[in-house]
């Protein structure tokens, strides 16, 4: 059943909210409709001082107190040679959320990005920790997801079906737990230098890359840390690879599965109509990799996930 009729079913909502950050790679607008809660990661330029959220909107729009960068800006802006630094979410910004929420007597499940990959998820459970003792009475569940991106954004897909359908929080957190492991998260990118950058590669293997057209395919491993591989030669045959670890690794072939494109979106509806022809399966969604996922891995990055029987 799809979110969207369970939402209109008039089912009663269970008493708990849904909390999630910026990495899982779900629009804005989206997660609102949706009914989570979300903090933002953040992310400044080296040459501007000005801070902005690591989620996309227009020109001008704030939200958190932080400005909001267009898509297009932010990749075109890397692609000028441009260095965003990104910041995980405090402690205290986990702190007065989750407070409010429990003074209105809500429970709270909050679904997190990876610890291998980022600090937030430990502040999320640094501030659940502190909260508990002051709300005895209330349920306060963080999730490390160990994965990120839209391996994230998926199993935040699934609690909200669940929610919707008037699942209890330990149902939903259950499943989420039960789950986790079995998220494939595999992503290929355009450009090596983005990986070089960021630590991931050496400049030798960036360099010779480079001269010979490879592009990695990392996946997050069962630590939630990237892991390096096998190495395609071209950026045709690098979508290709994607395709064919769904078709090999997915156990439901006809399944729920997403894609995130960092400004290539044609190359991630060819992904997805590779995978339809062959399988007669639609993305759930296709969406905007977030500047906390882009500025690691550069505009062209294509991430896709799906449910395997492990990692």
């Amino acid at each position: 059943m799809d979110w969207r009729e369970t939402a209109e079913s008039g089912v009663t909502m269970a008493d708990y909210v849904l909390f999630t950050d910026s990495s899982c790679d779900i629009g804005m607008d989206t997660l609102a409709e949706w009914g989570v809660k979300t903090e933002c990661l953040t992310f400044k330029f080296d040459d501007s001082d000005t801070e902005y959220i690591s989620m996309f909107g227009e020109p001008g729009q704030k939200v958190q107190g932080c400005e909001v960068m267009p898509a297009r800006e932010f990749y075109d802006r890397m692609r000028s040679g441009g260095v965003a630094r990104t910041s995980a979410v405090n402690m205290q910004t986990f702190y007065d959320a989750f407070k409010e929420e429990l003074e209105k007597g809500n429970d709270i499940l909050f679904i997190g990005m990876s610890t291998g990959i980022s600090n937030t998820s430990n502040a999320a459970s640094i501030a659940a920790d502190e909260l508990k003792s002051e709300y005895p009475d209330r349920k306060i569940i963080t999730i490390d997801t160990l994965t990120a991106s839209v391996g994230q954004g998926l199993l935040l897909y699934e609690a909200v079906m669940m929610k919707r359908e008037g699942k209890d929080i330990d149902e939903v957190a259950g499943y989420v737990m039960a789950n986790l492991l079995r998220m494939n998260l595999w992503v290929t990118v355009e450009d090596l230098s983005y990986l070089k950058r960021g630590g991931r590669i050496s400049a030798t293997a960036a360099f010779a890359g480079g001269v010979l057209q490879l592009k990695p395919v990392i996946h997050l491993d069962n630590e939630g840390k990237l892991e390096n591989m096998m190495k395609i030669r071209g950026r045709s045959q690098s979508i290709k690879a994607l395709e064919k670890l769904y078709t090999e690794r997915a156990t439901d072939k006809k399944g729920r599965y997403m894609i995130c494109q960092a400004d290539c979106l044609e190359d991630a509806k060819t992904l997805e109509n590779m995978i339809y022809e062959k399988h007669g399966a639609e993305a759930v969604m296709i969406t905007d990799m977030s500047p906390v996922i882009g500025a690691h891995t550069g505009p062209g990055a294509i991430v896709l996930v799906f449910y395997g029987e492990e990692r």
